[in-house]
């Protein structure tokens, strides 16, 4: 168990540019506090010792405002930085080398007495305010956005976001690799808050549609306007160019305004064409 703790502690400086060092890590850090309390609480519950490990489960929450119940699995390397609203369930598993943020929930979204807590894997990075919930499994090197809303299963090397969580970014093979120090094990490419580089904005995606429905819609009243310009006392008809010779202002077809139910009553009045006129 001690030679674990060390890794518990020593991860926290390859993850943390903030952490000055062990001591530091040991005094100041809620995260670790949480999880030397679970280490032990863990250890008393696979004892037997139910109510004692619930009890020091309930003191380490008062004292970190993280809450894990000493039922759930945690693997080595684990790093809950900052902290502050972390909630771990009961039948919870996480795997070596994950890091979450503060505000993440590994939840259940039912009573049942069996599995009810997700599984995480191996090198998972986990961003604030996520929301894990159901007995699925996070795979290996999976990185979910803050805030995002999880109900399903993750792919291995798969980045997911948003309310509900879909994957925008999954990595390649050769990304997966995992370089370890002699003493612990530590991400290669480690993401700080679960995703780095740039991000496809959803915001930018709605607008790009929009414009894209604009111009399918332009492209559409030009061709009606052009079916219209062979209906008699149609607005939109009358050339852009007619009154030009008079001195008044040009008309164009793209500032004429046509009222849907004028156009459609000239267009079922008798003797129009295709309409009634036989």
């Amino acid at each position: 168990m001690f030679d674990q703790i060390k890794e518990d502690l020593r991860c926290v400086q390859a993850r943390d540019p903030a952490a000055r060092g062990l001591f530091d890590v040991l005094t100041v850090y809620s995260g670790v506090h949480a999880l030397l309390f679970h280490r032990i609480n863990h250890w008393l519950w696979q004892k037997g010792a139910k109510w004692p490990a619930r009890y020091f489960a309930n003191v380490a929450r008062w004292l970190t405002g993280i809450e894990i119940h000493p039922g759930a699995v945690i693997g080595r390397r684990f790093f809950a930085d900052h902290g502050a609203g972390i909630v771990i369930g009961e039948t919870a598993e996480i795997g070596d080398d994950v890091t979450l943020y503060q505000g993440v929930t590994l939840g259940g979204r039912s009573t049942d007495s069996g599995k009810r807590h997700p599984t995480i894997g191996d090198r998972v990075v986990i961003g604030a305010g996520a929301k894990i919930l159901g007995p699925f499994t996070v795979g290996h090197d999976a990185r979910v956005g803050s805030n995002a809303v999880v109900l399903e299963a993750v792919p291995e090397g798969a980045t997911v976001v948003g309310v509900p969580a879909h994957v925008v970014r999954c990595r390649r093979e050769s990304d997966d690799c995992v370089e370890h120090d002699e003493r612990l094990g530590h991400l290669r490419d480690f993401d700080a808050y679960a995703v780095a580089g740039k991000i496809e904005d959803p915001n930018d995606e709605i607008i790009d549609n929009l414009r894209r429905q604009v111009a399918e819609l332009r492209v559409e009243v030009q061709r009606l306007c052009a079916v219209m310009e062979g209906v008699p006392d149609c607005p939109g008809s009358q050339s852009p160019r007619e009154n030009a010779s008079d001195g008044s202002a040009e008309v164009s077809v793209d500032d004429t305004f046509v009222d849907d139910d004028s156009v459609l009553s000239r267009l079922e009045a008798p003797g129009r064409t295709g309409t009634g006129g036989a």
